[in-house]
């Protein structure tokens, strides 16, 4: 069963990344571990769910149709749940962080929405909560997966849960890629790197799915303040303010910031592009 064989070792050789992402985190971190991770600026994450101008969105959005459920695995803020929602029937919205939940509550009472039901869980756990799957048309995962390690029972779930299809929308380098020029500077060691858009499609090709990708631009994110995209890069090299190392990332970042568009951005973004993959379920690898 060679297919079998090689979606094991693909899946294993994403799981020892995840692994070795996170033991380096743990051993570099300041501070004591953290509850959610998120608190502190799960407010970076909201966005007008009109908005328009962003590639990856419009892609979601002509995938569309009105009389469908989706379930937004990872929704945090609801950066895409709201958009979505304005053209679906309803959206599931699945987020284990309470902040994160507080801040997609506060943005469906600001716009008037009926139509989203929120699950206070992780992701494969929260399958049980929906009731008998199939419980959604089509299931998203958009920048979520880069840390999940256990990925094939996470897929599988994510496949019990839809009548249609799956949607994922990643990078080619994960979000978190964004602190990696700062890390020999602060820590002395290259950042270990996530998994990301590439393995995902590899993964996903060994468990027998045929996937249909669309590449859209990743545009660099911008922040309202230097200091907003301070706090963001600085979560990603998990030190404490004030520190010596925090010191070094500052002096850092002074000279690698601009203000482009109305907003600040780093003046050297990560590479790479966003793609859209979507998939029918199909039998277990």
């Amino acid at each position: 069963m060679p297919k079998l064989i090689d979606a094991t070792r693909l899946e294993t050789a994403w799981a020892e990344r995840v692994q070795a992402n996170r033991e380096q985190a743990e051993r570099l971190r300041e501070g004591g571990p953290e509850g959610d991770f998120y608190a502190p600026v799960s407010a970076l994450f909201v966005a007008d769910p009109r908005r328009t101008g962003e590639p990856a969105l419009d892609a979601m959005r002509e995938l569309t149709e009105p009389d469908e459920t989706w379930i937004d695995v990872g929704a945090g803020a609801g950066r895409y749940a709201l958009p979505l929602a304005l053209r679906l029937k309803e959206v599931i919205a699945v987020e284990p962080s309470a902040s994160m939940r507080h801040a997609l509550r506060t943005g469906i009472a600001e716009h008037g929405m009926t139509n989203i039901r929120i699950v206070g869980a992780a992701w494969p756990e929260a399958l049980d909560q929906l009731g008998e799957p199939p419980v959604a048309d089509i299931a998203l995962i958009a920048h979520v997966g880069y840390d999940i390690e256990h990925i094939g029972p996470f897929l599988d779930a994510l496949e019990a849960a839809v009548r249609k299809r799956c949607v994922a929308v990643l990078t080619d380098r994960s979000p978190a890629s964004v602190a990696d020029p700062f890390w020999p500077l602060v820590h002395g060691e290259e950042r270990v790197a996530l998994p990301a858009l590439p393995e995902l499609l590899a993964v996903l090709r060994a468990r027998g799915r045929e996937t249909h990708l669309q590449r859209v631009e990743r545009p660099p994110r911008t922040f309202e303040s230097p200091g907003a995209l301070e706090t963001f890069v600085r979560r990603q090299l998990f030190i404490a303010p004030d520190g010596a190392k925090d010191r070094s990332f500052k002096d850092a970042l002074r000279d690698r910031i601009v203000e482009r568009d109305g907003g600040w951005t780093l003046a050297d973004p990560p590479a790479g592009s966003i793609g859209i993959v979507s998939w029918e379920p199909g039998p277990a690898a």
